[in-house]
């Protein structure tokens, strides 16, 4: 049985179990051995061993059954015990719902007790402390104080605490009898109460928190407590503004006494804000009129700074502020500190801030004109300054005569930089100076002004000089300086905008002066685009004459009619060089001065014009057949041109006069199917005839015929 037990070890596996037994079975092992293999002998090992399988089975059944009738047995004694125990715990719940019955009946007698005896003790503790009262009151009345409590000076808190019940009971009394004892209780009380201020002030300086405590504490009841209070105050401001900056010692003050005054006083806040309020009206009051008034009058521009500083920093020392205790509404109080600082500066700060701006302005723009030895001109106003501008912007007429700027364009981008530069700390100090209900009319006063001294007295005024400086459309070798104008006018107005959007959008977004500002600076853009648009209008008709002039001086009759045809170059004209040359230096001026869709703009304005001068030009000359392919080869060269201007109608309006010079050379018999080639069928039958009559053979040839 040993030996089967052994069998059974954990964890259970029939087919190893049956392995296991075999091989302790002599001859029973699958692989043979020592001994061969004996089936016999491993059946008969195999059915002795399920027979004491079957004695072990029965064995475990009678042990079951014994444990399982013992586990019965003692869950019924369990059973029985626990009814014991529930039982138990209900009569220990009836005698402890007695009990506390009982406590309760007990407490409420001890409780009724406790008040009779309130009752009684109360009226004899009055009693006790009136007859003490009268016992110190009669010595006050027969002038002699004998008690120890006000001749011992350790025993200053009880006096203190006695005289100040005798100070409330000799005002009740009347005059005409009690005079004199009530003069002698308000001595002492004031001079016990200066005494206290006294002592309260030495623990302050030797830093016994505890005595100053106890002593303010005492000095509660007294009226001079708000002296105490104050003389707290003075003391610990002492030493406190050794650096020269008074906000930055004021917060690290505040930040230490705040630690100090929770620990002496009972009212923290109340003693923190008279703090604050004593330094406002006192310490900071004085340092702000002392910066401000010594540049008020002799330095407009320090005095602003001053003001923008002084105020940023007070609001900013009173933004730390409120981290303290103040009171249920410390916001408003700061701020009442704050405008009564700063209030009789602030009313007169926006004419203050309009008058340097004005100033400061007109000053940089004068600077900059001495610097180029120019005197400006006056802008004229009026009816007849009027009716020449209407008339100049409807016939594009130069009015008066044209002046020489030596190339100078009387624009300067460091000039704008400091106009926008000084608008700008403007907008900075008009946001943060300003009163909410004023700051988008205070913006809006700043912004006229920049409009004024930058877009008119800089901007206008380089654009009319610019104009006047533009040179009649005949003039011979004109310099063209308009277009620099235009670019440096262009590179400066996305400044202004620049600042209208990021400094003074902000202070007006929300307000209805918006509408005003969008409208002032529409209508400044469009005044100026007028100029621009005839300024550069007259610059392209001057490119034009210049090109005319050219073609004039330099193109010769002959070029196109060569007295020996058999001896000439087939190429193109000195005179359609030179006019190349220059149109393409002015393309590139052009893209130099515009951007943006401005370029193709000009360009396609430029580009018809070009072709309509050399397409006028053309029909000035008679063609032999060999001047026609010279002239083909001008117009190639003229659309190689073309080409530059980047602009699908300029090279559209030159491939078609090049089509058109085909007619020049084209035999007499082709010259109908090339009139309805693709390029001139969509033409006036009209233009292609007066081409045809520039050739030479037109009337030996009868060419008009194929036109009829």
């Amino acid at each position: 049985m040993s030996t089967t037990a052994q069998l059974f070890e954990e964890p259970f596996d029939a087919d190893e179990y049956i392995e296991r037994l075999a091989w302790r079975t002599p001859g029973g092992g699958s692989k043979g051995g020592a001994e061969a293999f004996d089936p016999k002998r491993l059946l008969e090992e195999f059915e002795n061993h399920i027979e004491e399988l079957k004695h072990l089975d029965e064995k475990i059944q009678r042990r079951v059954e014994k444990l399982e009738h013992q586990c019965h047995r003692e869950a019924k004694e369990f059973a029985h015990k626990v009814q014991d125990l529930q039982r138990s715990n209900q009569v220990a719940f009836q005698h402890f719902q007695e009990l506390d019955e009982h406590i309760s009946y007990v407490a409420t007698k001890v409780c009724h007790l406790g008040d009779q005896l309130e009752g009684v003790n109360t009226p004899r503790q009055r009693a006790v402390e009136a007859q003490r009262l009268m016992t110190y009151f009669n010595e006050f009345l027969d002038g002699e104080l004998r008690s120890d409590v006000f001749n011992n000076p350790e025993k200053i808190k009880e006096a203190a605490d006695i005289i100040q019940k005798l100070h409330l009971i000799a005002q009740e009394l009347p005059f005409d009898r009690f005079a004199d004892v009530k003069a002698k209780i308000a001595s002492k009380y004031h001079d016990l109460e200066r005494q206290l201020i006294q002592e309260f002030t030495a623990a302050q300086r030797r830093g016994e928190i505890g005595r100053m405590r106890e002593v303010a504490a005492v000095l509660l009841h007294f009226k001079g407590y708000a002296h105490c209070v104050d003389v707290y105050i003075k003391q610990c401001q002492e030493g406190a503004y050794m650096r020269s900056d008074v906000f930055e010692d004021t917060a690290l003050l505040c930040q230490r006494v705040n630690k100090q005054v929770g620990e002496v006083f009972q009212s923290p806040e109340t003693v923190m804000a008279k703090l604050i309020q004593n330094i406002f009206e006192n310490k900071l009051q004085a340092h702000v009129k002392e910066k401000l008034d010594e540049t008020r009058h002799s330095d407009v521009e320090q005095y602003l700074k001053n003001l923008y500083d002084l105020y940023t920093r007070t609001t900013a020392l009173a933004s730390k502020l409120t981290e303290f205790n103040l009171g249920s509404d410390k916001h408003t109080f700061l701020s009442k500190l704050i405008k009564n600082i700063f209030s009789s500066y602030l009313e007169s700060y926006i004419e203050m801030e309009k008058d340097y701006l004005r100033t400061r302005s007109a000053m940089i723009l004068q600077r900059y004109y001495d610097s180029k030895n120019h005197q400006k001109r006056p802008q004229g106003g009026g009816s007849i300054q009027e009716l020449k501008e209407r008339i100049r912007q409807r016939t594009n007429l130069p009015l008066g005569p044209s002046i020489d700027t030596h190339g100078e364009t009387f624009l300067s981008q460091e000039v704008v930089v400091n106009l926008l530069q000084e608008t700008r700390h403007a907008f900075e100090r008009c946001n943060r100076l300003s009163d909410p209900s004023d700051l988008p009319k205070n913006a809006f006063s700043i912004f006229l002004l920049l409009v004024e001294h930058l877009c008119v007295d800089h901007i206008d005024y380089a654009l009319e000089i610019g104009l006047s400086a533009i040179p009649s459309a005949d003039a011979k070798n004109a310099n063209l300086y308009f277009l620099d104008v235009v670019q440096q006018a262009n590179t400066i107005f996305h400044l202004f905008d620049k600042q209208f959007n990021d400094h003074l959008m902000p202070l007006i977004s929300s307000s209805p002066k918006l509408t005003e500002c969008l409208h002032k600076k529409k209508e400044v853009i469009e005044q100026m685009e007028v100029k621009l648009d005839t300024g550069i209008d007259r610059t392209l008709n001057c490119m034009v004459g210049q090109m005319k002039h050219i073609l004039a001086t330099e193109q010769k009759k002959t070029d196109f009619r060569p007295e020996d045809e058999n001896n000439v170059m087939i190429q193109c004209t000195a005179a359609c060089s030179k006019v190349c040359v220059y149109v393409s230096r002015q393309v590139e001026r052009v893209r130099k001065s515009m951007d943006g869709k401005n370029v193709d703009t000009v360009l396609t304005e430029l580009g018809v014009r070009f072709h309509r001068l050399i397409h006028e030009h053309l029909q000035q000359y008679s063609y032999s057949s060999m001047g026609g392919m010279l002239a083909i080869c001008d117009v190639a060269e003229y659309r190689k041109s073309a080409k530059d201007f980047r602009v699908p109608l300029v090279l559209q309006l030159f491939d078609t006069l090049h089509a058109l010079c085909n007619l020049l050379v084209v035999a007499p018999d082709n010259l109908k199917q090339v009139c309805s080639g693709e390029q001139l069928t969509n033409l006036d039958r009209n233009l292609l005839h007066a081409f045809v009559q520039l050739r030479v053979d037109y009337r030996q040839a009868r060419l008009g015929r194929h036109f009829s």
